[in-house]
Parts: structure tokens; C-alpha cells; sequence
């Protein structure tokens, strides 16, 4: 089942397009990180999920087909903003019990006022609030963006506690990939208003690869299959669509790539996307190599 899935979604204000021709589809069971730069469109992505704002084209559904606002996706949605002051009320249920225990737990004093509280009491209210309406789904966006290395470590450690032992799915928010390298399985990367890579990250990972070798030599290889390149007069690093089993180039090192490297690869390069296809020859005519 799939947790969230668009068809050809759009969202326009006006004029400008927040986000158009998006096609996506997250497995349920996942903590799936959303990375992109400021304007992507990511809050929109999240805001049309959690039915806070209508497509203008497309599709959108939630926990395997709802129609995204309608009652039985709200039900099943817990939905933390970036103003962690503030969580929004999607569904019909909550277990006091279980917000009242965790507060506890937390030292969270139930009796004073949210403003009153630290940056990391705060967004673990509201985190413990959105979790107390038992979602299948939790989205949260940029929730840790304020917080200091510590309360953002114990969120997110609630966060994969829901996940391992709720069953509860993620969709995440953040700039801080390296706090995504530790919990999410699943990557989404936006660029432009579009998906520009989505996948299991063991298969994103598995799929790329860093080439080390003479700059002289980095024009050679397939434009097609390079996503980034970095690296000065002598030596060039090339973050390249490839495999494991693919040669590598005579004179040059492979080398496995992780998470952040790969989001700041895709980062640097917005039109850029993960397609997939096989890789070309290193000995390929350069004439016949086209983008």
C-alpha cells in the first residue's frame, strides 16, 4: 500500500507554479526524508497531503487511496508544522492516556503554558500531541530546523520509536541531512516544484557511485550518467549514476557514496533526476554522448 501517491499533481498561486507534474508514490512503512532548497515546494507537497490546501491539477491520495482532506485520510494523519507551537487538529481521536504518560516521562509540566516551555519541550509537545491522535501517517515539517543538537536527537528518537514499534509511517521535512542519514529509509528530493529522485535509500545509494581521477580525463565520461562534479587542476570527483558491477574507467577509483552525499549532489545540480538506464562505455565515441 501506498502511504501517499500523486498523479501529474499541481499547485498554483496565481501565476506561479508551487509545484507541477509531480508523480509520487511512498511505500506505508517507511520514515521518508523530503529534501529539497527553500521554494522547491516541499511545504506544499506536505500542506496538499495533510489537506490544508486543494491541488489545482492532478491527483493526490493518502493510506492506500483516500482522497487527501477528506475524513478517513484525517483520521489517519498527524501533522507537526514548522511553528512547533502549533499542531494541527486533522483527526477525530486522541488517547489522553498516552499524551499525559509521555509528558510524564518527558518532564513536560502539563500545567504550563507551551510559550512557557524550552524550543525541545516544545517540539516534543507537539510532537507527543500529533502522536496521541494515533496516526498511520506522521508529517512532520522542519520540526528540528530550531532546535539544539540535543532535543533534536531526542526527537528524533520519538520519531523512530513510532515507526519501529507503532508501525506509524514518516514523511519528513529537514535541511539537516545529517540527522536524515541516521533515520530515514526513504529519500525524496524536489527541485524546481518537481520530484527530481525518490527511492529507497539503499537502492539510491546502490545506484551511484564517486569516481576519482584525472580532471583531464572527466570530460570523457557520459554526461547522461554524471550528476555532479567537483574537484580542481589534477583531480576530479565525479558523483555518477553506476553500480557496483559497472567497469570502472581505466586509471580511476570507485568509491561508495552515502546519503548526504548524495542529497548535496542532487542539490547542487536542480536539473538533475535519478533516471535509470544503463551505463555507457567509458570508450564511447564522445561525439555520440548527448544529454
Amino acid at each position: 500500500m501506498n502511504i501517499i501517491e500523486t498523479h501529474s499533481l499541481g499547485k498554483s498561486y496565481g501565476t506561479t507554479k508551487a509545484l507541477h507534474d509531480c508523480n509520487l508514490a511512498i511505500p506505508e512503512g517507511h520514515v521518508a526524508a523530503l529534501v529539497g532548497p527553500n521554494g522547491a515546494g516541499k511545504s506544499t507537497l506536505l500542506n496538499l497531503a495533510v489537506g490544508l490546501a486543494a491541488p489545482t491539477s492532478g491527483e493526490l491520495s493518502v493510506l492506500g487511496g483516500y482522497r487527501a482532506g477528506s475524513l478517513p485520510a484525517l483520521d489517519g494523519i498527524g501533522f507537526v508544522a514548522q511553528d512547533t507551537h502549533l499542531t494541527r487538529n486533522l483527526n477525530r481521536h486522541f488517547d489522553q492516556a498516552y499524551a499525559e504518560a509521555r509528558l510524564a516521562e518527558l518532564g513536560i509540566p502539563q500545567k504550563r503554558k507551551a510559550g512557557k516551555l524550552s524550543g525541545g519541550q516544545q517540539a516534543q509537545l507537539a510532537l507527543t500531541l500529533a502522536l496521541a491522535r494515533r496516526p498511520r501517517l506522521l508529517v512532520l515539517d522542519e520540526p528540528v530546523a530550531m532546535l539544539d543538537p540535543i532535543a533534536r536527537h531526542d526527537f528524533m528518537a520519538t520519531v523512530l520509536t513510532a515507526a519501529t514499534d507503532d508501525g506509524v509511517s514518516v514523511l519528513l521535512s529537514s535541511h539537516v541531512l545529517a540527522e536524515l542519514e541516521r533515520v530515514a529509509d526513504y529519500l525524496i528530493m524536489m527541485s524546481l516544484g518537481r520530484i527530481q529522485v525518490a527511492g529507497e535509500v539503499d537502492d539510491l545509494l546502490a545506484g551511484h557511485r564517486v569516481l576519482t581521477g584525472p580532471t583531464a580525463e572527466a570530460g570523457r565520461y557520459d554526461e547522461r550518467t554524471v550528476v555532479h562534479v567537483r574537484g580542481g587542476d589534477a583531480q576530479a570527483h565525479l558523483l555518477v549514476r553506476s553500480t557496483a558491477d559497472d567497469p570502472v574507467p581505466p586509471g580511476w577509483e570507485a568509491h561508495p557514496v552515502g546519503l548526504e552525499e548524495l542529497a548535496l549532489a542532487y542539490l547542487r545540480e536542480p536539473g538533475a533526476a535519478a533516471l535509470p538506464g544503463p551505463v555507457p562505455s567509458w570508450d564511447a565515441d564522445p561525439a555520440e554522448m548527448t544529454r
